[in-house]
């Protein structure tokens, strides 16, 4: 099980003049409504003609059974580690770290998880997260850092090989969506 000795960073940026406060803070059961309906705002953008629009449609119907896995996940969170992204008291994004579950892989740590809402896309965020995501599995002596990305989402792909990681070569399909995808799996060059 992680540990995480933080339980609130906060950024602050001056994007186009105005003075921007994020706060990165350990989630808490209590934040699996705000989970959800982040998870669900941000999987219909960013995943936009990638995943079928039927599966991204049926998120919002099966927003209560979301709620109740994120309740228990934030409750017994094993190797993992669920953060809350916030603007003005509002959840904005989030990040999920673990350690890798894979026996091949330990000293392994797995970002399995950075997402913004849209408006807060291409304002320098995602770096913060990611950084934050690599500074915390460091801290816990993880020596490689590893995360799946839809070999469609091109823009993905980009943010993180400027952000010195690069496809190692490895792909999965997953079939979870109503159609095949494929996920390319990217390290951190050290």
């Amino acid at each position: 099980m992680l540990s995480i000795y933080c339980l609130n960073i906060v950024y602050s940026m001056n994007i186009q003049g105005k003075s921007m406060k994020i706060s990165i803070r350990k989630a808490i059961p209590e934040d699996a409504h705000n989970f959800t309906d982040c998870h669900i705002s941000c999987w219909q953008s960013a995943y936009k003609n990638i995943v079928p629009q039927k599966y991204l449609e049926n998120m919002s119907i099966e927003k209560e059974k979301r709620v109740e896995n994120y309740k228990n996940s934030l409750t017994n969170p094993g190797d993992c580690s669920y953060y809350c992204v916030m603007y003005d008291e509002k959840m904005i994004g989030f990040v999920i770290i673990n350690i890798s579950h894979n026996e091949d892989k330990s000293g392994t740590g797995e970002i399995w998880a950075i997402y913004l809402l849209e408006e807060f896309c291409g304002k320098n965020y995602g770096k913060i997260l990611l950084d934050f995501a690599i500074n915390e599995l460091n801290r816990i002596a993880q020596k490689n850092i590893y995360l799946w990305v839809f070999e469609e989402n091109h823009r993905a792909r980009h943010f993180y090989e400027k952000n010195n990681f690069s496809h190692n070569g490895i792909k999965r399909e997953v079939d979870w969506y109503d159609k095949p995808l494929v996920q390319l799996q990217y390290v951190l060059k050290r």
